[in-house]
């Protein structure tokens, strides 16, 4: 081997520890407790800088995710609750500490590469966010499977997605994938042209209720749209009364309505030895039971109805 190949090889060995030795932090080889203990420490000392920001754009203005916090909300000084009008980036990340004076002292990180655990990232969050609409949050399903609050939100930008209405279902449906395949079946809600979004009926942040849902049931869910179907009726439908989903797919379907499965076999799941309902087509499309709409050619007024004479839903 040449000295020139030798010389380059060297090189390159060096410029590459360079590069690692740039993005390596002090506290990259400490775990996840240990750093922990040692950011509880410095809360302890509360020794922030009096300088605020300024003291951190000294090393990093110039990369474009830092400065992009001052087009956003939590980057507003005209905002008395902005962690800007206050202790500034040390509002969030903790108190500055020595960390300027070589970079030895951590600082609190978010996000996917972060030790931190999602609990300890999130306490950072819900010491502000106190809202009714987060009170559930500890109990929800997202915090229990382990995601944190930037899992969903990001907060060094101008338009947070989440937050906004065209594309908060982009962001759910990332991780919601069967939800996101379902909402472009042929019979859905108008899901997939953002006319209707996901935290219309679901809380993110957690819920009393079943499924994260905002109100109490499925049904009241539901109702709060198809008010038409809410009733009283004089002849009411058990599985209408019980639960919209016994029947219907809210988040999309193959089949017409949103329905689970096509009549008369939807019907025959709980109408098996009754009757004429329980027969089989043997030529689907030339009878009432296969053709047009099935069982709802009789029986119109599935959902309920007030005709004295309506107890089988055909009137």
């Amino acid at each position: 081997m040449s000295r020139i190949v030798k010389a380059a090889m060297l090189g390159a060995g060096v410029f590459l520890s360079l590069i690692t030795s740039v993005k390596a932090t002090p506290w990259d080889n400490l775990s996840s407790e240990q750093l922990e203990q040692q950011l509880q420490a410095k809360f302890a000392e509360g020794n922030y800088s009096p300088k605020g920001a300024d003291s951190c754009l000294m090393c990093h203005k110039k990369d474009p995710k830092v400065m992009a916090l001052f087009d956003s909300t939590h980057g507003r000084l005209d905002n008395s609750k902005s962690p800007m009008a206050g202790l500034q980036c040390e509002a969030c990340h903790g108190p500055l500490g020595n960390h300027n004076r070589g970079g030895k002292e951590p600082m609190i990180d978010f996000g996917p590469d972060s030790k931190l655990s999602a609990a300890s990232q999130n306490s950072v969050c819900l010491g502000c966010h106190q809202q009714a609409k987060t009170q559930e949050w500890h109990s929800s399903v997202h915090n229990l499977e382990g995601l944190t609050c930037v899992s969903c939100h990001q907060i060094h930008t101008a338009n947070d997605p989440v937050l906004d209405h065209k594309q908060v279902n982009e962001v759910c449906s990332k991780c919601h994938r069967q939800e996101k395949a379902d909402m472009h079946k042929r019979s859905s809600h108008p899901l997939q042209w953002n006319e209707m979004t996901c935290i219309d009926c679901h809380n993110p942040h957690g819920s009393a209720n079943d499924k994260a849902l905002k109100r109490a049931t499925v049904n009241d869910t539901c109702y709060s749209c198809h008010a038409d179907k809410r009733g009283p009726f004089l002849w009411e439908h058990a599985p209408v009364t019980e639960d919209c989903t016994s029947c219907h797919n809210p988040h999309g379907s193959v089949n017409d309505n949103l329905l689970k499965q096509k009549a008369p076999q939807l019907c025959q799941q709980c109408h098996v030895d009754d009757g004429h309902a329980s027969r089989v087509v043997s030529q689907p499309g030339v009878d009432a039971f296969g053709g047009g709409r099935s069982c709802l050619n009789c029986h119109s007024q599935i959902h309920g109805s007030n005709h004295p004479a309506g107890s089988n839903f055909s009137r």
